[in-house]
């Protein structure tokens, strides 16, 4: 190829860039130049803004046409919507034959397997991509993936989680200022969370990630995902103010993803239940109640009794008996409860919520 051509392909390979660049800023910025109201037209909006762009690149490729990096920048453009592009896919697979080191076509390609459902391929694509050089879009991606691949075993399973965990740990190493390592992270850590029995340490580690995306990325604020997940947490952890208000806004910021509204819906019917329930003492009648009470002995705290109990691993606590009323928001060491459990309800979910009202022998 002569210079001038050289130099001519080399300009048209630019403008492609600056053209997929404007593409997914238009996408990822997309609140900050419209309101949440016209987040029903976001992917509408998106989807004109790639055929746009698809066709201004099409007018320009000329003798770039051929070459990998026109060919991963075109099947970018393609890929900027959620929905699998099967031209895409074509595209961003001669990229990776042509020029094996081109990282970003396996990063592209990897995302369009996702898409597809094959988590497999998505997955070897990305660590591919590793191999080639250690960069932040593939840590992440490959931290997303290793959650859904298919496992023969709970431990295989849980094995994969810890993984995911420090993939994502290892993006944010890599830019600590990049809100979408730190959306990961939390993402790893809730996944963490539900992994190892509901550890609150862990879900503060996932909330604090979440809130970390926020501070360094004003777009992370606009991600219908992170609210969920997070009202999620919120909803594990009794939160649940919080929690309504996150799938709220999750609902708003994607009026056509459907999950959000549900999740508020049946947070605010179990709550709706549960306050009636609390209202009518679980519905135990007056004469009922006074009997549960009237049976209760010290000796039904077993070990704890004596105001002394041992654990497993030896340490030795003083324990002190008082009513709920007593009580203090949080950790409340040394002390021990005596009552009856007078109802218990659960949700109807994959991972259930669980609540109990404890009847004190103060009557509280």
């Amino acid at each position: 190829m002569m210079a001038d051509e050289e130099e001519e392909a080399k300009h048209v390979l630019q403008k492609l860039q600056e053209l997929v660049n404007q593409l997914y800023s238009f996408r990822d910025s997309y609140f900050e130049t419209h309101s949440v109201e016209d987040a029903g037209r976001k992917q509408q909006d998106v989807q004109g803004e790639m055929e746009k762009t698809v066709q201004q690149m099409e007018e320009m490729l000329g003798s770039v046409q051929g070459e990998a990096q026109a060919l991963m920048l075109k099947g970018k453009a393609l890929n900027v919507t959620p929905e699998y592009s099967p031209e895409a896919e074509v595209l961003l697979s001669k990229a990776v034959k042509l020029e094996p080191e081109l990282v970003e076509a396996w990063n592209q390609l990897g995302e369009v397997y996702w898409k597809k459902g094959d988590v497999a391929a998505a997955h070897t694509c990305f660590s591919g991509a590793l191999t080639h050089c250690k960069n932040k879009v593939s840590l992440q991606n490959l931290s997303m993936v290793l959650r859904q691949l298919q496992t023969d075993s709970a431990d295989e399973h849980s094995r994969h989680v810890m993984d995911s965990v420090r993939q994502a740990k290892l993006a944010v190493q890599m830019d600590v200022l990049d809100g979408r390592s730190w959306y990961i992270l939390g993402n790893a850590y809730l996944s963490l969370y539900f992994n190892t029995g509901q550890n609150p340490k862990i879900s503060q580690q996932a909330l604090s990630a979440y809130a970390q995306a926020e501070k360094v990325d004003r777009k992370a604020s606009s991600n219908p995902d992170l609210h969920l997940n997070r009202a999620t947490l919120h909803k594990y952890e009794e939160s649940y103010g919080e929690a309504l208000e996150g799938f709220s806004q999750a609902a708003a910021l994607d009026p056509a993803w459907p999950e959000p509204r549900q999740r508020e819906q049946q947070l605010l019917e179990f709550l709706t239940r549960l306050t009636s329930l609390l209202e009518s003492k679980g519905k135990t009648k007056p004469k009922k109640l006074q009997s549960m009470l009237g049976s209760l002995r010290p000796a039904h705290l077993g070990p704890c009794g004596d105001g002394r109990y041992q654990s497993a691993s030896g340490q030795k606590l003083t324990l002190e008996r008082k009513p709920l009323s007593a009580l203090q928001p949080g950790v409340n060491s040394g002390a021990v409860v005596l009552g009856k459990v007078v109802f218990s309800l659960t949700s109807e979910e994959k991972v259930p919520l669980f609540r109990w009202s404890l009847l004190c022998s103060d009557g509280v």
